[in-house]
């Protein structure tokens, strides 16, 4: 088994950024209710507090490739590509979202 990298960043309630081997994301939503941006594409998730019910759906890359049947098949630029523009605009929503935290921040 070899060793994983995990790191959840808080900004404000509501908002944070998850950091991983993978690559970031960002997280918006309340307990019990969030959806994740990243570079595997839009995760949904929806559950019951405290119960360990929950219910997720996912859309975008690897959400059932394998099983989808295409005319055109993505290839694997394409992939890069798209998931080079997730963290693209993950960074930029990052930092817009730090810099209006520092503006707003009392002197």
């Amino acid at each position: 088994m070899g060793f994983r990298f995990y790191r959840r960043v808080h900004l404000c309630p509501g908002l944070s950024v998850n950091l991983s081997g993978s690559g970031p994301s960002l997280s918006v939503g309340v307990r019990g209710a969030h959806v994740t941006f990243g570079r595997r594409g839009v995760t949904r998730t929806i559950g019951l507090p405290g119960t360990g019910l929950f219910y997720t759906s996912r859309s975008g890359y690897h959400s059932g490739y394998h099983s989808v049947v295409s005319d055109t098949p993505r290839t694997p630029t394409e992939h890069a590509s798209a998931a080079s523009r997730v963290e693209l605009i993950i960074a930029v929503v990052f930092i817009a979202i730090v810099a209006a935290i520092v503006a707003l921040a009392p002197r």
